[in-house]
């Protein structure tokens, strides 16, 4: 259905609830989160149960007539609004004018390991939302079965992660919660290699596409943008392994490198 006549008051009480999303807090206790621009809406909308309410303003529901098409037909509820109310729902300078409220998505531990993967990202004390994001779109185009963000970790329902994701976060499993202590073993006892990602590996990359190891099914570890992983985690790893730097640059960032590990193991593990 599409809301009548258009919305321009950033205090309409619907505003205001869309509007806290932006916090953690409101997020868990509503069960909702924001989707902001046409292709993140356009994939919630494709995830069935998904978008429950589209803002769009009247420029952008001409631009991407597809996306508010997509949105009545998942039974959304599309709301017109000014670009004033678009402007407080975005977290951009320059707003999309189209903004989604969607049921949050997550999943258990459980049902991914049931999916009997062969390639998993962790994330380890993550703390940078645009990080995150483009780890899960990283994630998602090396054909990862899910992707894990433990305790500590920043939201990957924070609009910044999620604008970030491009999408992707519709796509496959994320799972928010473990402990690193509880979450490797169980990795490794669902016949995963749990291998760390640290710059100061002993194991090079190179080295493990050559001798055949990627082609195992595998669990990569990527830690804290800052300070990578501690030892303790590095510790419950099967292996410890760098991304070999070919030139003069002091290292790789955290979805630079995870993009890199995670092609590697895609090309490893495809069928010949």
């Amino acid at each position: 259905m599409t809301t009548g006549a258009e919305l321009t008051s950033t205090r309409a009480p619907r505003v205001t609830a869309a509007r806290r999303l932006v916090k953690r807090a409101f997020r868990e206790r509503d069960g909702r989160f924001l989707a902001e621009g046409p292709q993140a809406c356009r994939e919630a909308a494709a995830s069935r149960g998904t978008l429950l309410e589209l803002y769009v303003t009247a420029e952008a529901e001409g631009r991407h007539a597809d996306v508010v098409a997509a949105a009545r037909a998942a039974g959304a509820d599309v709301v017109r609004a000014s670009g004033e109310v678009l402007a407080s729902l975005s977290g951009t300078v320059t707003p999309q004018g189209m903004v989604g409220v969607c049921a949050s998505v997550g999943a258990t531990l459980a049902d991914l390991l049931a999916t009997a993967p062969t390639l998993v990202t962790v994330l380890a004390h993550a703390r940078d939302p645009g990080n995150v994001g483009t780890v899960i779109r990283c994630s998602d185009a090396a054909g990862v079965g899910g992707v894990v963000i433990t305790e500590a970790s920043v939201d990957p329902l924070n609009p910044k992660a999620v604008r970030a994701s491009a999408g992707s976060l519709f796509h496959l499993p994320v799972v928010t919660g473990p402990t690193v202590e509880s979450l490797l073993p169980t990795l490794q006892a669902a016949g995963l290699l749990v291998l760390a990602a640290d710059g100061a590996g002993e194991r090079d990359l190179d080295d493990l596409l050559d001798d055949g190891t990627l082609s195992r099914p595998t669990a990569w570890v990527f830690g804290n943008e800052a300070w990578g992983l501690p030892e303790s985690t590095r510790s419950l790893c099967d292996d410890v392994v760098r991304v070999p730097i070919h030139g003069r640059a002091e290292s790789l960032n955290l979805a630079t490198a995870a993009a890199v590990c995670l092609y590697a193991s895609a090309r490893a593990q495809r069928p010949r």
